[in-house]
Parts: C-alpha cells; sequence; structure tokens
C-alpha cells in the first residue's frame, strides 16, 4: 500500500470512467476562522467577477458566520450560493454561542456543513451530533455537506474504510428518498487537511467509491448513483484537474485556496481531459 503522504506529483488519473449519471459538480470554499466582514465582502466581490460565466457546476463560498449577511449580498444576482460551517441541531432555545437551522436559511444559506473534522477534533462533534444537526439542516431546508474521514493513525493501521464506514452508517439518518438525495458527503482525510499533503488521485478515487458502495448498501444503488462525494483535503490549483478527473469524486471542499480568489477561481474552474 502506498503511503497516504506520497505526493500526487505525477500520479496518472485512474482507468475508471465516470458514471453516465451525471452529477453537478459543486466546488465548495470553506473560510474557517478567516477573514474580517470587510475582508469577505471584497473576496466575495472578486469571486463574483473571476467565475462570472461558469454556469455549468456548483460554486458555494462558507464563511464565517458573522459573515454571513454581507457575503450574502454580495454574491447576491449571481449563481454563487451561501453555506454555513454548523449549525445546532435545535430550532432555537438556551444554547449561547449556536446557531439554528432557521437562522442560517434566513441569512440567505443554501448549504450547511456538519461534522468536519475539526469540529470533531476540537468542539466535540459525534456521529451522534452529525445524525441530529444533518436532521436538522434538513427540517429547515438547507443542504447538508456531511464530512467523514479519517486520521493518519487510523490510515496507519488500516482502519481508514471502517472508520468511514461507521461514521456514514452512525452520522446519517434513516432518511426518505427525497431527503437522502438533498445530501452532499465530504471526504476528508484528517491527515492532509491544512498540511499540503494531498491524497493521491487514486487513494481519494479508491475512498469515493467505497463510500458510494457503502450508501449503496444502506440506500440503494440508484440513491448512492445520485450522491454527489466531494474531495476535501489540501485541494489547489495544480492537484484540482487529476482529482476531477476521478469518476466518483464530485467536488472539492477547499480550505486554504478558497481565501485567495485567484486560487479558488483557478480550482473553479477546473478542466478534465
Amino acid at each position: 500500500m502506498k503511503s497516504p503522504l506520497s505526493s500526487i506529483s505525477g500520479s496518472a488519473p485512474s482507468a475508471e470512467k465516470k458514471s453516465t449519471f451525471q452529477r453537478t459538480p459543486l466546488l465548495a470554499g470553506n473560510w474557517k476562522m478567516y477573514k474580517t466582514v470587510q475582508e469577505a465582502q471584497a473576496l466575495a466581490s472578486d469571486l463574483k467577477v473571476l467565475a462570472a460565466g461558469v454556469l455549468d457546476r456548483e460554486i458555494l463560498l462558507c464563511p464565517p458566520s458573522v459573515n454571513l449577511t454581507k457575503v450574502s449580498e454580495a454574491i447576491r444576482g449571481t449563481s454563487i450560493q451561501l453555506g454555513a460551517q454548523n449549525l445546532h441541531w435545535e430550532a432555537e432555545g438556551a444554547f449561547t454561542g449556536e446557531l439554528s437551522g432557521p437562522m442560517l436559511k434566513a441569512a440567505g444559506c443554501t448549504y450547511v456543513i456538519i461534522g468536519h473534522s475539526e469540529r470533531r477534533q476540537y468542539f466535540g462533534e459525534t456521529d451522534e451530533t452529525v445524525n441530529k444537526k444533518v436532521s436538522a439542516a434538513l427540517k429547515a431546508g438547507l443542504l447538508p455537506i456531511v464530512c467523514v474521514g479519517e486520521t493518519l493513525a487510523e490510515r496507519e493501521k488500516n482502519v481508514h474504510l471502517t472508520v468511514v464506514e461507521r461514521q456514514i452508517r452512525q452520522g446519517v439518518p434513516a432518511l426518505s428518498k427525497e431527503d437522502f438525495l438533498k445530501i452532499v458527503v465530504a471526504y476528508e482525510p484528517v491527515w492532509a487537511i491544512g498540511t499540503g499533503k494531498t491524497a493521491t488521485p487514486g487513494q481519494a478515487q479508491e475512498m469515493h467509491k467505497f463510500i458510494r458502495q457503502t450508501l449503496s448498501d444502506i440506500f440503494g444503488g440508484d440513491l448512492a448513483e445520485k450522491t454527489r462525494i466531494l474531495y476535501g483535503g489540501s485541494v489547489k490549483p495544480d492537484n484540482i484537474d487529476m482529482l476531477m478527473a476521478e469518476p466518483d469524486i464530485d467536488g472539492g471542499l477547499v480550505g486554504g485556496a478558497s481565501l485567495k480568489a485567484a486560487d479558488f477561481s483557478r480550482i473553479v474552474k477546473y478542466e478534465t481531459s
């Protein structure tokens, strides 16, 4: 087995072919805890210009919560969508510092990230809370981006598939067909987030294919085939083309590279042969 830290340089896309079902690619920028209100407005405005005319894929910006309203104003009238980085599972209540689904919806969000590895690592997010938040997001009319992924230790112990399968089975609630089709899954190898190290296209494809098979086992092949699975983990302008050439990679959950307008617009404008 190749080291999980091997570079993608020189790695050719796999020989597998894309599905005959066309899943609309989704390129999502997770701005994490970066950008003041003014900086966020400026970045969104720049992206609005640079991404103009890109209509065959979805573009999503997920700024810090204090910037949601201003970013929403900056992208108004474009195809760029707005997302949040987290939500609480209750619609309202005495939960100081939290934001509810209805609040995010009213702020202009269409998507919300749930269960990001940093939420799991630093803020006690579990498969159980992910499950509850997915239901809350759907109830509020938001589209959940459910994050799964293994640590370096888990991959080196060769339990990465087991870990991701557990996260899916316990984190995604029993849903109707209509609600399941609203879910996006994001695979983010924890060892590749913010490290500059990226899974090879082959490693990423292997896990994406496994995730789709797991979804098929739980929800059926038809629904799994229609589910978008994003790759997150040091996605950059110089690796996006190879990653997007893989048959089961339907987009990217982009961190650091989404904070620079030129870099993110190049990612949004990826090309595959």
